[in-house]
């Protein structure tokens, strides 16, 4: 009888493989995946290409970290499928081990030993090659992260930016299928963050590796990857490139969670015309419930980025400056309306309004977002 099970289950696995494409090299399939009666992933699916870096992205606690040991093969899946390279490697009663996987992962402390110098801990992994070719392997990924000279340097003797290369070159030496980043750059600071999360993505499109990041920084997720996964409560919001997840979100979790804007309300005219307090917007209207609102009562919420608003002293349409936050290449301010809504405006620099003035406004939307006034979520 068990003969009979796993027949079964090796041919269904035979015909799921040839179902993906082949340029195909992560897979999942409705995922599910629970702590006790908790559920911690509920129905995660998603393809990832060869040579190319994914992200999911989402609030502390949604789930994404889960999915990442769930492909690591740290957990155990509760249901659906986890193929990598063609292969089943987690379902209910298959669970392929860690090592088994060929995959390299960067945890979030790093987790280098301490004992070790960086040559040692890059080599960690390299046991089964010859003392040559483990010397190469190593001299190649060493150089390959910029650390050269840095070997015999132990991990209390580099700066956090340093031993985050060593981490990832440690990860890299096996030459694995899959490279998993879990929350990598959290430990340092925004400067050091920004420009070594550019390097890693240079790095690994220069490798020709696949990599999967999760991370809470939306900034830190458009830096890096090539598409984003927009996690809430365990499950999947939108897939998308950077560009559709900013201006096309799928839903108000996903409006609110990338980028700044504010919500006002507006009535939609026509299915291109929605009208709010600042006047008539007109253009590619992304209203993904365009039915629910036609047939309410045609009032929806209007979703203003900053970038969308211009300071024109011309303009009638009056506001007053009610915060500024100087970030260096811009000034970002909350503008008060006459109806006692706020907006925000990136505005250059160079120009400098005082807190308390009233300045002129007009937009230059795009893109506009809009949801139905009662799809608050």
């Amino acid at each position: 009888m068990i003969r009979g099970i796993l027949a079964i289950r090796s041919r269904r696995q035979t015909i799921l493989s040839v179902m993906a494409p082949p340029n195909t090299l992560l897979d999942l399939r409705d995922l599910h995946q629970s702590y006790g009666t908790t559920p911690a992933v509920s129905g995660v699916s998603f393809t990832l290409e060869r040579g190319m870096i994914a992200c999911l992205l989402g609030p502390s606690g949604c789930g994404k970290t889960t999915v990442l040991r769930c492909i690591a093969g740290f957990e155990p899946v509760t249901s659906g499928e986890i193929h990598l390279a063609g292969q089943c490697v987690s379902t209910p009663g298959v669970q392929w081990p860690p090592e088994h996987r060929r995959i390299g992962m960067v945890f979030q402390d790093f987790a280098l030993f301490p004992h070790l110098d960086v040559e040692h801990n890059v080599g960690f992994g390299l046991r089964k090659l010859s003392a040559t070719e483990r010397a190469e392997r190593i001299r190649e990924c060493v150089q390959t992260v910029g650390l050269g000279g840095q070997e015999r340097k132990y991990p209390h003797q580099l700066s956090g930016g340093q031993q985050q290369r060593v981490a990832l070159a440690r990860a890299l030496a096996p030459r694995p299928e899959l490279l998993l980043l879990d929350e990598p750059f959290s430990s340092l600071d925004v400067d050091l963050r920004e420009q070594l999360g550019q390097e890693v993505r240079d790095i690994i499109h220069r490798l020709g590796a696949t990599a999967l990041l999760v991370t809470h920084d939306q900034q830190e997720a458009f830096a890096i990857a090539d598409e984003i996964g927009v996690m809430r409560a365990g499950r999947i919001e939108q897939w998308g490139s950077a560009y559709e997840l900013y201006h096309r979100p799928a839903n108000r979790f996903v409006a609110d969670f990338v980028g700044q804007g504010c919500f006002i309300p507006g009535i939609l005219r026509a299915a291109d015309q929605v009208e709010i307090e600042l006047g008539v917007l007109r253009g590619r209207m992304s209203l993904g419930t365009h039915a629910e609102a036609r047939a309410g009562d045609g009032r929806v919420e209007v979703l203003l980025r900053p970038d969308d608003i211009e300071i024109d002293d011309a303009s009638p349409a009056r506001a007053r400056v009610a915060k500024k936050a100087f970030r260096g290449v811009d000034t970002l301010y909350t503008l008060e309306l006459a109806s006692g809504r706020r907006l925000v405006a990136a505005v250059p620099s160079h120009h400098d309004y005082a807190v308390g003035a009233r300045v002129g406004i007009r937009l230059d939307v795009d893109h506009v977002v809009a949801f139905p006034a009662t799809a608050h979520e």
